[in-house]
């Protein structure tokens, strides 16, 4: 081996650790589309999603609900009742009903109350009418007597059609307060 490094030039042993030449340097890679554009992309995304909400929104809002008078609720309720056998839970519906109707129609306090302490309030209810509270009290009394009586009644109470009838009569009695009063002549 000795006879080889001898034999070679001297240049020839420093050309074999010597590294390639190295290529150009690539240029500085660009800023990516995000890089760029990011406050750009979020709020128009942001914007884009509001106002798809807010059309979604206009879009499929619920209509306005029409307010129906009182008379015609309670009208609509006891005729889909008036063709069901009368019992117990018919009587319940029709006096709810009717409740219902005198506590909208007559600016009654609203609330839960026993069929006595809402007698109490009709008889002391002017607008209404003496005569008027005290036949719907009695209708009242009956239904609750029919309805937890152990024995059934060998006639029946025609309880929608008779609080067909209070509803139509109550309407008269409203119409008649909403009459205007004539002046008196001087």
């Amino acid at each position: 081996m000795i006879f080889l490094l001898l034999t070679l030039p001297p240049g020839a042993q420093a050309d074999t650790n010597a590294l390639p030449d190295l290529a150009p340097a690539y240029p500085e890679l660009p800023a990516t589309f995000w890089e760029q554009h990011e406050a750009a992309v979020i709020v128009a995304g942001l914007a884009f999603l509001a106002v798809v909400i807010l059309l979604w929104r206009v879009l499929f809002r619920p209509g306005a609900k029409a307010v129906l008078p009182p008379e015609v609720l309670a009208r609509d309720a006891l005729a889909k009742v008036l063709r069901q056998p009368e019992d117990g839970n018919q009587l319940s519906g029709v006096s709810q009903v009717l409740r219902r109707y005198l506590v909208s129609a007559f600016a009654l306090p609203p609330g839960e109350m026993t069929t006595a302490e809402f007698c109490a309030v009709l008889a002391g209810h002017e607008p209404l009418g003496a005569e008027l509270a005290r036949g719907i009290a009695g209708f009242l009394h009956e239904c609750d007597e029919r309805k937890f009586s152990a024995s059934p009644a060998a006639a029946p109470l025609q309880a929608a059609a008779r609080a067909l009838e209070f509803v139509a009569l109550s309407e008269k009695r409203r119409a008649g307060l909403r009459a205007p009063i004539p002046a008196a002549d001087p």
